[in-house]
């Protein structure tokens, strides 16, 4: 008989699971978007605030005012602009 016993699958189960950190564009081009509602969360500026939009301490991009989301490319540069509808 065994003196030891066996180890098994019990270190698989030590793991949390976690869940992920829900980063990524949430309205794309063309959407509606209200005051203050987020368009984007992201590590870093992949995408630069553009017209009517500001870019928070944790880069998270969000509208300043209601209107349509619109992406741009300007020297290389990713932009979001909310263009106000009248």
């Amino acid at each position: 008989m065994s003196h030891v016993k066996s180890g098994g699958a019990t270190t698989q189960h030590s793991q949390k699971k976690r869940r992920g950190k829900s980063l990524g564009v949430k309205l794309f081009g063309g959407q509606a978007v209200k005051t203050g509602q987020i368009i984007a969360r992201q590590r870093g500026a992949q995408f630069h605030a553009g017209k009517n939009t500001r870019l928070a301490k944790d880069f998270t991009l969000f509208a300043m005012q209601d209107g349509l989301v619109k992406f741009k490319k300007h020297h290389g540069r990713n932009y979001v602009d909310v263009i106000v509808k009248q």
